[in-house]
């Protein structure tokens, strides 16, 4: 199975060559400012791509999906994962938008005991863990070398151990690791001037 990986790419996807594969997995900041407008414009976009299966986990300017009301409007053949599971072949995917913070950005959750009740949710069984956020020193350093990832995520990633951990969030850290038997990967395309500098990762797995 050929897994097609993507994050943050904030209303730059038609820009992007996207290669074939059976499934393709955005990891959230798909618009810039999560407006109706930008949102049915990648909405269209992404279901129109000859993929299978289509999976998108929002991301923190991605406020259009925050909305219950909206969630209706979504294309029948994109997966929409908030806190969710989608089963394909018998691999478990699933998928969180929410990023730790205070500030009014979409899916955001107090470090601590907030955002822990989201990460609690996931099943210990899961094979591919896509999030917005990273786990919190893996590939989640900006340039002045803080690191912005969740802490929380992290205590629970052994927990949980997941074969793949998909995600974006912080652009200059694109990339993969391996770590304690998990991959790891950033799959941020824009870096942090809203520069196309990467490509869709490709997994078979």
């Amino acid at each position: 199975m050929r897994l097609i990986c993507l994050a943050d790419t904030h209303n730059e996807h038609q820009n992007i060559p996207i290669p074939e594969g059976d499934i393709v997995i955005h990891a959230g900041d798909c618009t810039d400012g999560g407006t109706i407008n930008e949102t049915k414009k990648f909405l269209e976009w992404f279901s129109t791509l000859p993929h299978k299966t289509k999976i998108l986990v929002p991301g923190n300017h991605d406020f259009y999906f925050e909305k219950p009301e909206n969630l209706g409007n979504i294309p029948e053949n994109i997966h929409l994962l908030v806190d969710q599971e989608i089963i394909i072949n018998g691999i478990k995917f699933w998928g969180s938008p929410v990023t730790p913070g205070m500030e009014n950005w979409a899916f955001n959750r107090e470090r601590g005991k907030k955002i822990r009740e989201h990460w609690n949710l996931i099943p210990d069984d899961t094979d591919i863990l896509i999030t917005h956020t990273p786990p919190y020193g893996i590939l989640d350093e900006i340039d002045s070398g803080l690191s912005l990832g969740c802490e929380e995520l992290t205590q629970v990633l052994p927990l949980v151990q997941p074969k793949l951990h998909l995600f974006g969030h912080v652009h200059n850290a694109s990339g993969s690791t391996k770590q304690n038997g998990i991959k790891y990967f950033n799959l941020s395309i824009l870096d942090e001037r809203m520069r196309i500098m990467h490509s869709p990762v490709i997994i078979d797995f």
